[in-house]
């Protein structure tokens, strides 16, 4: 009885110093937050090849100073983009006939002062991991969140999924991901606006056809 009853005790214990160290993440950040600046998808352009749908764009976004503050803390982040084609059906919903994601991780090497940026296919979940199919390190913030920031040339459909005939709606979508960061973490930044970082477009698919290849590429 004895036992069972110590047991108790330390798991209350460890819930209220869970609980106490939410409340003091959010009320260390509470005093340095502001409106984060908006978040912008442009420049954006999809080419149709032989292979494929690629899109490139440009995403616009400042790192409020509580996220770069996480970040020289040790704490990586990540940022989700989603694409989405819909074909037009008048007679129904829309049709998703495509579907694209990547993750991008960032994060900051105390032990080397660089920061290094992961590029994976794919959303991350706790069975997949970090897959890595890109990764590099950069000397300073501003160039790893350039590599962030620019999506280039990413192929979000095979050719056979988009037919030049029909017409086609795209949905893309830019976020920071707080699902992947540390659970005490989550709690204390929920609801604050210096986190939220994202962005949606939704456009008319317009595709422009890829320049062909020069003797010399062939």
């Amino acid at each position: 009885m004895a036992f069972i009853t110590q047991s108790l005790k330390n798991a209350a214990l460890e819930a209220i110093a869970y609980c106490l160290l939410a409340v003091c993440l959010c009320l260390l950040w509470a005093p340095a937050s502001h409106a984060a600046a908006p978040t912008e998808i442009t420049q954006l352009l999809t080419e149709r090849t032989e292979e494929g749908v690629y899109l490139s764009a440009v995403v616009r976004f400042d790192v409020p100073p509580v996220v770069e503050d996480a970040l020289l803390k040790g704490i990586a982040i990540y940022f989700v983009v989603e694409a989405d084609i819909y074909r037009d059906r008048w007679y129904w919903t829309d049709l998703r006939v495509a579907s694209a994601a990547r993750t991008l991780r960032l994060a900051y090497q105390p032990l080397t002062g660089r920061w290094r940026v992961n590029i994976v296919n794919g959303l991350i979940t706790s069975s997949s991991g970090l897959r890595a199919t890109f990764s590099q390190n950069y000397e300073t913030l501003p160039e790893a969140l350039s590599a962030i920031q620019r999506v280039s040339h990413w192929k979000i459909a095979d050719a056979s999924e988009v037919d030049p005939g029909e017409q086609y709606m795209l949905n893309l979508n830019f976020s920071l991901d707080l699902s992947q960061l540390p659970r005490p973490f989550q709690i204390g930044v929920a609801g604050q606006r210096d986190w939220t970082i994202a962005a949606q477009l939704k456009d008319r698919l317009r595709l422009t056809s890829a320049p062909p290849a020069s003797e010399g590429n062939k």
